[in-house]
């Protein structure tokens, strides 16, 4: 696109989104405690829109400030798609920041990445037309993910891993920032365990008619009233994209800086901001979760749950890992079987530690 064809918006929106991925510790440590509060009455906000989702959508903006993908779980009907929408709108994004598609095993590359541009072909050129699709979108929904062929799987963990997709055999950034996806099942075919991996997270949308029957009818009848007259009161403006991403920078920040002690002893983010009780817990329940249940916990994953575990803290304390940061381990389910068992387990291990 030639200079020319922005806008003074334009130039704002883009000069915004570099300044925020560019600023340095000391001035995101003016903004960190605003941010901070903005999230949290974010994420608080939303729940008034939802029966019994507080517990997903906490995970939703732990996962979003970490810019980890998060994996929803549920048969059909239970809001997984309304929380991402809900999620998306609240951030004022706009449609050219917002990808969402649902995969079956007859997806093509195409619906995801963009077609073939024909002019370009002509030219002996292989370059796909990216625009309104995955590769130019920061946040990202992926309905039935585990659906995909293989052909989607690859692109979809080049794009998760590196951040990138390629034209012509070469690699070009992707802005995604924030990856929801959502399945109704779990499937255990092992070409999907790569995929399955990336995602740390794995959390239940439970249906709540059971224990939340009135609750349920008025919240959805609500809900179609909203629909209907095209009225989001959700997106309340508390916060938005340009917050998660300064968070992830002002913890990123922090994980890799060292500074030295009173007795010039080198510290570390885990010395300052991780207990040495609470993280030999860590060891411990990740110890027993692989002997006793046969958890697999890759390297990989340990520390992205440590970035987890950080960001937690931080958004609901301050900063300082607690033993109940330690809960995300009950979200490490990679089948229906082990989402179940781990959802009443690890709290049952942290609450006899």
């Amino acid at each position: 696109m030639g200079m020319g064809s922005f806008t003074s918006g334009g130039f704002e929106m883009v000069a915004q989104k570099l300044d925020s991925e560019e600023m340095s510790l000391v001035e995101l440590q003016a903004e960190a405690e605003v941010i901070r509060r903005r999230l949290r009455l974010f994420t608080d906000s939303l729940k008034r829109f939802f029966v019994n989702k507080d517990e997903i959508l906490d995970l939703m903006t732990v996962a979003a400030v970490a810019q980890e993908p998060l994996l929803l779980v549920g048969p059909p009907g239970t809001a997984k798609s309304d929380l991402v929408l809900k999620f998306k709108d609240a951030l004022g994004l706009s449609e050219d920041d917002y990808f969402e598609y649902m995969l079956t095993r007859f997806t093509e590359p195409s619906e995801i990445i963009g077609a073939i541009d024909i002019k370009e072909l002509r030219d002996g050129r292989y370059v796909r037309k990216k625009e309104g699709k995955l590769p130019t979108a920061r946040l990202v929904f992926l309905d039935e993910i585990f659906k995909s062929n293989s052909a989607i799987l690859n692109i979809l963990l080049t794009i998760i891993n590196e951040r990138k997709f390629y034209q012509e055999g070469k690699p070009e950034p992707v802005p995604l920032k924030v990856l929801f996806a959502a399945t109704n099942e779990i499937p255990e075919q092992g070409e999907l365990a790569a995929l399955k991996d990336r995602f740390v997270l794995k959390v239940q949308s439970r249906p709540v008619q059971d224990d939340y029957f009135p609750e349920l009818i008025d919240y959805g009848l609500r809900a179609e009233a909203y629909r209907g007259l095209n009225q989001k009161p959700w997106a309340e403006g508390h916060a938005n994209l340009d917050d998660i991403i300064k968070a992830n920078r002002y913890l990123t920040l922090l994980f890799g800086r060292r500074q030295m002690d009173n007795q010039g002893n080198e510290q570390t983010d885990r010395d300052l901001f991780f207990p040495a009780d609470v993280f030999r817990e860590f060891q411990r329940l990740v110890k027993t979760l692989i002997r006793e249940d046969k958890i697999f916990i890759s390297d990989r994953k340990l520390v992205k749950l440590y970035k987890l575990f950080r960001v937690r803290a931080w958004l609901f304390s301050g900063g300082t890992v607690s033993r109940d940061d330690l809960r995300l381990l009950a979200y490490l389910g990679e089948t229906h079987q082990e989402i179940e068992h781990l959802r009443e387990k690890v709290p049952l291990l942290l609450g006899a530690g």
